[in-house]
């Protein structure tokens, strides 16, 4: 049976794993209950779908959503992988398609919904067709304490008792509660072997800026990547209906998405997204576990996302081919007193709602972070990251941090002078000494805190308490109509037991971006293009998304490399021996202009080394074509039995013979033999 790293290549089309991957596909390979957590992007499904090639049986794969299931069927179809799908979205004649597959036993990967589980035949079914391992993708779904609740996943359990094989279970985001609930529910308490990877995505640049005119923000980032797929999230869905109007209106290709659609103008949403290059998508979370696109190039937030988890979760959707992305999430005083309301207003027990108080005080602490964010980000996973990136808005641009302990203790003590009733605007106004009608009607015009920080306008005080609200110092109280309350932890910095370093967090400074990056340099650009273009024709003629033939990472270095020859193609990551065979030709004639292509057995030795054996044979037969005086009859051997010759590399004369008969083996077989000795 071939080897893991011989799947990788051929198969997959890539030198090397990622890393973590090898170790999880060899515990899964070797049969041993398996839980991954792997970032998304990490290459989680490579880690089921490869074993399943090296193990006897079908591997029945548990997946939530539809769209995902046929993504990856028709991926592992264009790779030469045996796979297929029992899905309530199949027509009559794909379904009868997937059972005669696995009535004939050539099946390897069989996918199918949580939900199908409750179906009296599928036992029945999965019994007879001789399952060897079960995968579960997005495992968390077990988990009633994470995100993506779904019951059906908890017959998985069940199913896999049922079926007494291993299980390998897969997810990107998983906390220390969600893991321990889905040990309990798939593998039955009994710990399998785990795999926590690192959480860091380096092509993914990360930035946030303070809220100023937003729309205008969102428009600009579009702008400085037209043409590049991306997504934009938002808190309302109106507001997903309202930017992508104006990104619309703006000369982008766009479209909204939010659950109050129907379900087929929904489809249709997903449907363009997978197959159009350049589509932005504005969405709710609604728009989430299901896309798989690998060459999203940007994720923007509109409004901040309800927690650290979710941030993570939803900018993971770029880049997932490794090639650079770029996020940007924009927040404000109004979306942490949001975000708050919602959870002090859910009906969750009060350990769950301080738990995700606690979550969204994580992802503040990265929105108003004095340092490197990918630092701050991975340090909430509990993973340390000794220098700064680098590759983030704050390493490219160092905030100026000043120390901010007596702004924040004059901020204290006009809440508290003011029965801790009011907001932020009110505030401010009695800090800056802005005397307006409220002010004067409560007689908080006479305060000694009236006045006290003509030090900063009306932006900068809004900035300090935007940044004690990201530090949970106070917090908008939803009973009193967001008025502010103070936090334990601002009670030593009252008392002066603590100092405070603030941003000085100017709202010019905020909104300055880096330049966007180009994929290629200028000079491989023009080339870049013209292999997307060859890619979308293709893929419009196989009605499949772009991305299933080859990713923009595949194309990128196949513009940065030019290879000139099938063989040169092979080693360009993400092309294997089927879509060599399918596709090579076709990319090879862009970049080289050539049109003529090697006979098609030599191109299914490209990029191997039965391929360099093939050509110095058929080099020995042209100069022996008319033996060795040049005056015999002509004689050659067919390209088929050459190719044969070169990968299977007989070394003695009998078996030579065996292959060519005696006149060729007369003519050729000695020379042949020096040439399959050496190779």
């Amino acid at each position: 049976m071939a080897t893991a790293q011989d799947l990788l290549s051929t198969v997959f089309g890539f030198d090397a794993f990622r890393p973590g991957q090898e170790e999880i596909v060899s515990a899964v390979a070797a049969g041993r209950n398996t839980l991954a957590i792997m970032p998304t992007g990490g290459g989680k499904s490579l880690c089921f779908q490869l074993p399943a090639l090296m193990r006897d049986g079908v591997t029945v794969v548990i997946s939530p959503l539809i769209a995902l299931m046929r993504d990856q069927v028709r991926g592992l179809t264009e790779a030469g992988v045996a796979a297929g799908a029992l899905t309530s979205g199949n027509t009559e004649d794909e379904t009868r398609e997937v059972f005669a597959a696995l009535d004939a036993g050539t099946l390897k990967l069989l996918y199918m919904a949580p939900e199908r589980l409750a179906a009296g035949g599928t036992l029945t079914l999965l019994r007879r067709i001789g399952v060897g391992l079960i995968a579960v993708d997005e495992a968390h779904c077990v988990s009633q304490w994470g995100h993506d609740f779904r019951p059906d996943y908890l017959r998985i359990g069940e199913l896999r008792r049922a079926l007494n094989v291993p299980l390998a279970a897969f997810t990107a985001t998983a906390d220390a509660e969600t893991r321990d609930e889905i040990v309990a529910r798939l593998f039955d308490g009994a710990a399998p072997e785990t795999f926590l990877r690192g959480f860091d995505r380096p092509n993914i640049h990360l930035a946030f800026s303070p809220k100023d005119k937003p729309r205008q923000q969102i428009l600009a980032f579009a702008a400085a990547r037209r043409g590049q797929s991306g997504i934009v999230y938002c808190a309302t869905r109106a507001k997903t209906e309202t930017l992508a109007a104006a990104l619309t209106e703006a000369g982008h290709t766009a479209c909204a998405y939010h659950g109050g659609m129907e379900a087929g103008p929904r489809r249709d949403v997903e449907a363009r997204f997978q197959q159009e290059d350049g589509l932005i998508v504005v969405a709710t979370v609604a728009f989430g576990m299901g896309v798989d696109k690998p060459d999203i190039r940007w994720v923007a937030h509109a409004d901040l996302p309800k927690s650290i988890e979710g941030y993570y979760q939803e900018i993971g959707r770029a880049g997932r081919d490794g090639a650079p992305a770029e996020t940007l999430t924009l927040y404000g005083a109004d979306d942490i007193r949001l975000r708050r309301a919602q959870i002090d207003e859910s009906p969750a027990p009060p350990e769950r709602r301080a738990a995700d108080h606690a979550r969204l005080n994580a992802l503040l602490g990265l929105a108003e972070a004095p340092g490197c964010r990918r630092q701050t980000l991975l340090g909430y996973f509990g993973e340390a990251v000794p220098e700064p990136c680098g590759h983030c808005d704050l390493c490219g641009s160092p905030p100026d941090r000043f120390d901010g302990t007596e702004a924040v203790r004059k901020a204290l003590s006009a809440m508290l002078r003011t029965g801790e009733s009011f907001g932020t605007g009110h505030l401010v106004d009695i800090l800056t000494g802005t005397a307006t009608e409220k002010v004067r009607a409560r007689g908080h015009d006479s305060l000694p805190t009236f006045g006290v920080g003509r030090e900063f306008d009306r932006r900068g005080w809004q900035a300090v308490f935007r940044q004690m609200m990201g530090r949970d110092l106070v917090r908008p109280d939803p009973e009193r109509h967001g008025a502010l309350r103070m936090m334990e932890a601002a009670r030593p910095i009252l008392k002066g037991e603590a100092t405070i370093e603030l941003r000085r967090d100017t709202i010019a400074a905020a909104t300055a971006r880096p330049a966007v990056k180009a994929l290629v340099s200028d000079e491989d650009a023009p080339l870049l293009s013209a292999l997307k273009a060859k890619r979308r024709a293709l893929a419009e003629a196989a009605r499949v998304p772009a991305y299933i033939i080859f990713t923009d990472r595949t194309l990128i270095e196949m513009a940065e490399t030019r290879p000139a020859t099938l063989d040169e193609m092979a080693r360009i990551g993400g092309v294997g021996a089927s879509k060599l065979d399918r596709y090579g030709a076709a990319f090879l004639e862009v970049i080289t202009g050539a049109t003529e292509m090697p006979h098609p057995a030599r191109r299914r030795l490209a990029g191997r080394p039965s391929g360099d054996l093939f050509d110095r044979l058929m080099d020995v037969q042209a100069r022996l074509a008319r033996g060795e005086d040049g005056c015999d009859k002509p004689l050659s051997c067919s390209t088929s039995l050459v190719a044969k010759l070169a990968e299977t590399r007989p070394r003695d004369m009998v078996t030579l013979t065996r292959l060519l008969g005696e006149r060729r083996a007369d003519r050729f077989g000695q020379a042949f033999l020096e040439v399959l000795s050496e190779g």
